[in-house]
């Protein structure tokens, strides 16, 4: 699975993965259609005069988000202390002004911000609800929307050429604002090793310093859930385009812990569940059942996942309560995330034994 670095066409390949889901958090309603999902290629690579880095094979006509796509975290008391991080982020930075939140979602984090009295309104063509202050299109140039500031909370690792999607916002914005913007952290995968953290659905990892980059003025910046987020506040008007400052330095032996994982799997005798049916919890799985080893059961607490189907091996999704209930007490709780290690054992009793997953290349 992995490629040797080589550089071509301007780019430095890091790392590649056949054949996985283009939509991690997409759910199936048969264990048939979950197998014959649409597939694609991740092909990691460094662009040298940018510095940023995407997947070179990536293709966006194969990305078609609807009601089956589920992703929402906020269920979880862990990431409900996260959103509670991100707005104090937000009320040191942008007191007193208006928002607008692009790609707002199903609207979970907006409405906290409206509860707590936040001017804001939100915008994402896939808005299933019906709160009025969110309208169902792009924000763009025409849309007659404008704000002091501008929430963009991931969304960036999703799209094609992120500066030029900045560009856009700054031009519909009227060329002027502060941006909050958090996406996942480059950095932390590779030092983590977390090979299931690289999937179809994100075309762009980030650093710190890319970000730095992009903008003349960069207000604030950090590290939040775990460091395994980063988020800046910068100038929309700065915005530009980023130079090579340095190579990524990624980890040849990213890929180590597969074959460890696997064969502690397949020497195991007792049951195995996987905590965390989202992108995490899909690559996992994937890659254990090409390496020959057995993932018995998946569990994931958005309800709108559970008694669904896994993209790629299908794998049926149980509630925690079935977990509580239907497991022996011998089961192995392999926890994707290990910011919720607390709240699963909380949830179970603490009653099997527990492994964190994503700790183990460190």
């Amino acid at each position: 699975m992995m490629s040797p670095q080589a550089t071509t066409a301007g780019d430095a390949e890091l790392y590649a993965v056949r054949d996985v889901p283009v939509f991690q958090n997409r759910m199936f309603d048969s264990e048939a259609e979950a197998k014959a999902c649409r597939r694609g290629d991740v092909v990691l690579v460094q662009d040298l005069n940018t510095g940023l880095v995407f997947n070179r094979a990536f293709d966006a006509e194969r990305m078609q988000y609807d009601g089956a796509y589920q992703n929402e975290q906020a269920m979880s008391s862990a990431f409900q202390r996260h959103l509670g991080d991100v707005a104090s982020v937000i009320a040191t930075h942008f007191a007193g002004q208006s928002l607008i939140e692009v790609g707002c979602g199903k609207g979970y984090f907006l409405e906290v911000l409206q509860a707590a009295g936040w001017q804001i309104s939100g915008m994402d063509p896939t808005y299933e609800g019906d709160n009025p202050a969110i309208v169902k299109e792009y924000f763009a140039e025409g849309s007659g929307r404008r704000a002091q500031g501008i929430v963009l909370r991931h969304v960036l690792e999703h799209v094609e050429d992120p500066v030029a999607f900045l560009a856009r916002i700054r031009d519909a914005n009227g060329g002027s604002g502060k941006i909050y913007i958090e996406v996942p952290c480059f950095d932390w995968i590779c030092a983590h090793k977390t090979w299931f953290d690289i999937f179809y659905e994100h075309v762009n990892y980030f650093r710190l310093a890319d970000f730095h980059g992009m903008f003349g003025r960069v207000d604030a910046a950090g590290r939040l859930f775990g460091e395994q987020y980063l988020y800046v506040v910068a100038d929309l008007a700065t915005l530009r385009a980023p130079r090579l400052a340095d190579r990524v330095r990624f980890p040849p032996d990213f890929l180590r812990t597969v074959e460890s994982h696997a064969s502690r799997l397949r020497r195991r005798k007792s049951p195995v569940a996987v905590w965390g049916g989202a992108s995490k919890g899909v690559l996992f799985t994937l890659f254990m059942e090409r390496a020959g080893a057995t993932v018995d059961a998946v569990v994931d607490a958005n309800p709108a996942k559970q008694g669904k189907y896994l993209p790629a091996t299908g794998h049926v999704v149980r509630s925690p309560e079935h977990a509580s209930r239907a497991f022996a007490d011998e089961t192995e709780i392999l926890v994707m995330n290990s910011n919720y290690l607390n709240e699963i054992r909380e949830m179970t009793g603490g009653r099997f034994s527990y492994r964190t997953i994503d700790n183990a290349g460190v």
